[in-house]
């Protein structure tokens, strides 16, 4: 049981460790970073009896629409709720890289605790495969919502156009990685180009992220 957790948890907290250390300027309270990962990992009972009762109804259940719907918007946008309610409004979100530390919070609690729950039903020889797919997925998935979110706080003449795409892109990107796998049987032949394009996109953000939180920093201190 306790390698089983170790194994479900490791690989979401070493990369959300990578993108905390990513930030340059002022590091975030690791309180609130921690609570943001239980809130995401909290967010798994919810979905899985909301799933489950659209599995058992027959409702959503075609390849598209389970990966679109049941799967990408729903929990992409549970924790889009998340990190809006609790952290948008949040006096410790004073920088644009911020967004993406948060984001990734909720969204590797949420991984992690799914991971656990996996690993529990199937057994320890699938961890390696988690780590590289899921956990990351995820946490990429939340590397670009925690970017416009971060956009969207600090830029409030356009707010709600980066508040629209920090739900929809994430959305959409999340229900491309389950649609592959869902309707291939061939899915690796996809899913490794598809996962090199998401890490080169999430990379991206953190790289303008970084930019962006630079010149809002000199716009606050001036030389």
């Amino acid at each position: 049981m306790l390698g089983i957790v170790t194994a479900g948890v490791a690989p979401g907290l070493a990369l959300l460790s990578y993108f905390y250390l990513k930030d340059q300027y002022e590091s975030e309270p690791l309180s609130l970073v921690f609570k943001m990962f239980i809130f995401g990992a909290l967010l798994v009972f919810p979905l899985m009896f909301i799933q489950y009762v659209l599995s058992v109804e027959g409702l959503f259940q075609g390849d598209f629409t389970k990966a679109f719907g049941t799967v990408g918007l729903l929990e992409e946008f549970f924790k889009w709720f998340i990190l809006y309610y609790t952290i948008f409004q949040h006096i410790a979100f004073d920088e644009p890289y911020d967004g993406i530390i948060y984001s990734v919070s909720v969204s590797l609690g949420f991984a992690s605790a799914e991971n656990i729950f996996y690993l529990l039903a199937n057994g320890l020889q699938d961890a390696l495969g988690r780590a590289l797919l899921p956990v990351s997925s995820h946490a990429l998935f939340g590397v670009i919502m925690g970017y416009y979110i971060g956009k969207a706080k600090f830029s409030p003449g356009v707010q709600k156009k980066w508040i629209t795409l920090s739900l929809t892109v994430p959305v959409l990107l999340h229900g491309v990685y389950d649609y592959i796998l869902m309707t291939r049987e061939d899915w690796l032949v996809l899913m490794v180009p598809f996962m090199i394009f998401l890490w080169w996109l999430g990379l991206r953000k953190v790289k303008k992220a970084r930019v962006l939180t630079l010149q809002h920093i000199e716009k606050q201190y001036p030389i």
